[in-house]
């Protein structure tokens, strides 16, 4: 790390605007991946509760799983990036490290110099690759993942492949269990009965670690599994026929789980790449906030987030397991924000897989919240819900803003939900509510928000309590939590998106610290410390997926395509696509890379996800939420439509059924295919054509008839078409 990088990062966070943002965005084509991942030094290292490493050298891991249906995986082994190691189940359990080199005493990955970033087969896989020179120049190829074994037993399998033919000496790859104290049986190491390590060839076996001796001038394998959990201690055969055949299933397996829902096939890999790992991660995961550490446990609005999600991606059944399990611990952990956000998801849920049976068996558990809230409104005089405690983290009891705008998004979504599935009472009852509660946030809004110095409006997030506008969001802890919790109020559409006071929100997001290269700014002090670097600041993409669609509502597609590609860059490891709750910005104790606050996060691979999904396909609302129209590729970078790239959407669920679009450019021209739900009929479809700067659409025919266009915005008008439409559009 040089003290210019230093400095430029610094300066940066010291500003109220977002500098890289606007840099970003004023490229001539726009935002991408590789001018947004050279901002800053990449994410390499985890960190947990107390500023502790989450694994012996510090650098993340994926957690690998081979799950049995849809509640995700109980069975985690954590595979250490830099290739060094493999844990199971969390951090500091028993473990296998990787040692090589002369004396098998250097370990693998440990140089980060002579490592190579790790990557995933096919790009997106949970199949890990590493690769790394030790000190005497011999190369390490190795490849890990979790697969099966008999049908039913989990490992990891590891594959390395050796070169030391430039070798001027032996190499040596030691493989060491922790704890020891193992028996050595055959080929295996077991412990009280249970198979620890198991591998193929000849090993040599002392102090419960197997050391493989490769000569100089030659090519070597090395194959071995670590079974996931306890087991009988039968004998295991691992070798390159048994790899390559777990190897084969793992891959089939989760190709076929991925196409399982949606596709989004756009033309850039990297973002290709970065959704089909997202959604194989959100599939192990399910409801768990994350996965291997002390942030595996259910985060309800988060967890309702990613409810929300994964049904947008057509995956109802995990949606299904989330909301199941999250309703069933709700009674115990019952404040009103974490109702409204299940409200809301139930509503989701319902209007895009239209699975009537599972809302009729969750509705009893979604009555009593109707009627848990239903109470306070009729007890106030305000027209509010009680006060509660701030978030999880501030227990000082408000009027939140936040959580009371979500209870009403849900009363009202759930509210309509109900009047077309035969609960007629249950859908009176919450519209009357939602009415009230909407009069009441109307009304505290009013007389709670604040103008600021630059013109802009600053809503407070705790209502009718005096807060005020804060100069630079990020540099305090109670203006860091004004920046995570309002996207909640702002995506539940009680602000109209395009009125006075939301458009005075987001001038006031975007010019007092609220982003930073288009991601949500936060103080991570978790990940800095008890003395944090001045100016301190970090990323907590997690409450993007709100950011998201308030900015889809606000039609600020090049803000999306910014979002899209700082996760990109910032905020995910390359390559690998892991995210924490937080990350680092400042350069962190002297190092270069960057640093993750209890990776994987679930939410945050939901914000990527929905991001993605609003630049496609966006349902606008009107009145109480209700859903009004399409708005396809409304957001998509303008590079997507460039000379011979395509976008192909197929089956994505909405509100008024699945629709399919695609998209072709050839020289002048632009092909396209469009199939609108028509269950109910949208009141109405665009389809906006971004193309690269300086480019203009000019006739526009659907069917043979020419259309109406927007010449400013490029979006063409389907409303009221039906049936199979055919595009042609002239570029000019």
């Amino acid at each position: 790390m040089t003290s210019a990088y230093a400095h430029s990062v610094r300066a940066v966070l010291s500003a109220r605007r977002d500098v890289w943002g606007r840099r970003l965005l004023a490229a001539p084509d726009g935002p991408s991946y590789e001018r947004a991942r050279a901002v800053l030094a990449p994410l390499l290292y985890a960190t947990g509760r107390g500023g502790k490493k989450l694994t012996d050298s510090g650098v993340y891991y994926l957690p690998f799983a081979f799950p049995f249906n849809v509640n995700g995986s109980r069975l985690f082994a954590l595979h250490v990036a830099d290739g060094s190691q493999i844990v199971l189940r969390r951090a500091g359990g028993p473990s296998v490290t990787v040692d090589v080199g002369p004396d098998g005493d250097e370990r693998y990955g440990s140089c980060l110099g002579r490592l190579e970033s790790a990557t995933l087969a096919d790009g997106y896989l949970p199949i890990l690759d590493t690769s790394y020179t030790d000190a005497g120049g011999v190369r390490y190829e190795q490849e890990s993942f979790v697969g099966r074994l008999y049908g039913t037993m989990s490992l990891s399998f590891v594959h390395l492949h050796v070169d030391a033919t430039g070798a001027a000496g032996d190499t040596t790859v030691r493989l060491v269990p922790s704890p020891g104290g193992l028996l050595h049986d055959g080929n295996q190491l077991l412990s009280h009965g249970s198979t620890r390590l198991v591998w193929a060839g000849d090993g040599s076996v002392a102090d419960s670690a197997v050391s493989f001796a490769i000569p100089a001038g030659t090519e070597s394998d090395v194959y071995a599994a670590v079974p996931s959990g306890p087991n009988d201690g039968r004998p295991l055969q691992v070798g390159q026929r048994t790899y390559e055949t777990a190897r084969a299933v793992v891959s089939s397996f989760w190709q076929a789980r991925v196409d399982e829902g949606t596709v989004f096939d756009v033309p850039d890999e990297q973002v290709g790449d970065a959704e089909r790992a997202l959604l194989v991660q959100e599939l192990l995961l399910a409801w768990r906030y994350s996965a291997g550490n002390p942030y595996e446990e259910l985060s309800f609005a988060e967890a309702a987030d990613v409810a929300r999600v994964m049904a947008a991606y057509g995956h109802a059944d995990v949606a299904q397991t989330i909301l199941r399990f999250a309703m069933r611990r709700l009674p115990e952990r019952f404040t009103n924000w974490r109702a409204g956000a299940l409200l809301v998801a139930h509503a989701d849920l319902y209007r895009l897989a239209r699975d009537r049976t599972f809302l009729n068996e969750e509705t009893p558990k979604l009555a009593q919240l109707v009627r848990a809230v239903g109470r306070q409104i009729d007890e106030s005089t305000s027209g509010l819900l009680a006060r509660e405690p701030y978030s999880s983290d501030i227990g000082r009891e408000v009027y939140a803003l936040h959580g009371q705008a979500v209870v009403w998004q849900g009363l009202a979504s759930l509210g309509r939900v109900w009047s077309v599935t035969g609960h007629p009472q249950l859908a009176a009852r919450s519209r009357v509510l939602a009415a009230r509660l909407h009069t009441g946030l109307l009304r505290a809004i009013k007389q709670s928000e604040r103008r600021a110095a630059d013109g802009s409006i600053f809503v407070p997030a705790a209502l009718l309590a005096g807060e005020r506008p804060y100069p630079n969001l990020a540099l305090s802890r109670k203006g860091t939590y004004w920046n995570l919790v309002m996207p909640y109020a702002l995506a539940s559409g009680l602000l109209p998106p395009h009125g006075r006071v939301a458009h005075g929100v987001l001038r006031y997001l975007l010019g007092h610290g609220g982003r930073l290269a288009g991601l949500v700014r936060a103080g991570a002090t978790r990940l800095y410390g008890q003395y944090p670097p001045a100016p301190t600041s970090g990323i907590d993409q997690v409450y993007g997926v709100n950011v998201a669609r308030f900015l889809a509502d606000a039609d600020q597609p090049d803000q999306l395509v910014l979002s899209l590609y700082g996760m990109l860059g910032l905020a995910m490891t390359p390559d690998t696509f892991v995210a924490g709750e937080s990350e680092s910005v400042s350069p962190l104790h002297g190092r270069l890379y960057r640093s993750m606050y209890q990776p994987p996060n679930g939410g945050a691979n939901a914000a990527f996800l929905e991001n993605l999904r609003l630049l496609l396909v966006h349902e606008t609302r009107g009145r109480q939420t209700a859903p009004r129209g399409l708005e396809l590729a409304f957001s998509t970078p303008r590079p997507w439509l460039s000379d011979g790239q395509s976008i192909d959407v197929e089956d994505a669920p909405t509100s008024f059924g699945t629709v399919s679009f695609s998209l072709s450019r050839q020289g002048d021209s632009v092909v396209g295919t469009v199939d609108p739900p028509d269950k109910p009929t949208p009141s109405s479809v665009r389809l906006r054509l971004r193309l690269p700067a300086g480019e203009h659409v000019g006739a526009v025919r659907v069917n043979g008839r020419q259309v109406a266009i927007d010449r400013r915005t490029d979006t063409i008008d389907l409303s009221g078409l039906t049936g199979h439409l055919q595009l042609e559009a002239v570029v000019r």
